[in-house]
């Protein structure tokens, strides 16, 4: 029997060699594994949302796609309930444009409570920008680029649910820059990592500069930018850059799994609760710790005793998005 569509999501970069800033342009919906050969389709492809077979563990189903964009729905694991932990999909070719689109679509999505990103090309999530492509763009051209992959950082950044990234390779550039972006890193033990765009003569451009001075402070955010340094995952764990540094299997993918289990301690949590304590910890990062804790003061507000808005939204009634501009209007009327 197919069960209700899966609290959580998988976002998948397919590229078959994933060498640069926009093999994350692939990333797909829902997709749990490595695609087979044949079926990597160029970034540049004119694609569109198209559908993913499932890989990997024998538990895993097959979900059949109805029609391009539509979410599927499967089988959970072996021995779960229907609507447990499960996952099958899409995966996306093309533009940023269209990843943004599925970013919005599973942003809609009140059953999706946690977001993962992991790459389908073993030892590699995401190695940098390929930048002979990008010596042959015009000046407007690369412009026009980093604006959109900055813009797809910050979406990134600001979905409602939990994100993770299962870093299980070379995460170089703009591949640590959207791991940066998610609110959870976990990272294979020979996992490489590392803003090196200094040594290319450039500087970090998707949002480098400003979340790892945050994530790990700004002097050492300083350090690790001026000298393009690499790290593994075992010392970025000890740095704070990753949440979880674990031993590597032999099938290439001990980070994802790492994930996997994190995602499943965050998804028996109050989904309200989780998404508005996403909500203080952002929006408080960005104040003064007397305006964090009166943002931290109205999210709770909401969810103690499950107030009106929380009720609302427990229901069906209104979107957790509505309720985040909700905050967003209480804390902007709460200043000066």
């Amino acid at each position: 029997m197919v069960g209700k569509t899966e609290p959580w999501a998988c976002v998948t970069c397919p590229k078959s060699h994933c060498s640069r800033v926009e093999a994350v342009q692939n990333s797909g919906l829902l997709s749990p594994g490595p695609q087979p050969r044949g079926e990597q389709a160029s970034w540049l492809t004119q694609g569109s949302l198209v559908p993913c077979r499932n890989h990997g563990d024998s538990d895993e189903q097959t979900a059949r796609p109805q029609r391009p964009g539509e979410r599927l729905r499967q089988r959970g694991e072996k021995g779960q309930a229907p609507g447990g932990l499960g996952w099958a999909g899409l995966h996306l070719t093309g533009s940023p444009l269209q990843l943004l689109e599925a970013l919005a679509q599973l942003r809609e999505d009140r059953q999706v409570r946690v977001l993962l990103f992991r790459s389908a090309v073993k030892g590699v999530f995401c190695a940098g920008a390929d930048l002979k492509e990008r010596e042959q763009m015009s000046e407007a051209e690369v412009e026009v680029f980093v604006q959109r992959l900055r813009g797809m950082m910050t979406e990134i950044a600001a979905f409602p649910a939990p994100t993770i990234a299962a870093l299980d390779g070379f995460a170089l550039g703009g591949g640590l820059e959207l791991a940066l972006a998610c609110d959870l890193r976990v990272a294979a033990s020979t996992a490489v990592m590392g803003l090196i765009e200094t040594t290319r003569g450039l500087l970090p451009g998707a949002g480098g500069t400003q979340r790892l001075p945050r994530c790990l402070g700004v002097a050492l955010a300083k350090e690790l930018i001026f000298t393009g340094r690499r790290l593994s995952g075992t010392q970025a764990q000890v740095l704070g850059l990753v949440n979880h540094a674990v031993v590597q299997n032999e099938e290439g993918n001990a980070a994802y799994h790492r994930a996997r289990a994190l995602a499943q301690e965050i998804l028996p949590q109050a989904p309200i609760a989780v998404r508005l304590s996403k909500v203080a910890i952002d929006r408080g990062m960005e104040v003064d710790i007397a305006s964090g804790m009166a943002i931290e003061g109205i999210c709770y507000a909401q969810v103690r005793g499950c107030s009106s808005p929380c009720l609302l939204v427990s229901r069906g009634w209104v979107r957790v998005g509505d309720l985040e501009q909700y905050v967003t209007n209480l804390v902007g009327s709460s200043q000066p």
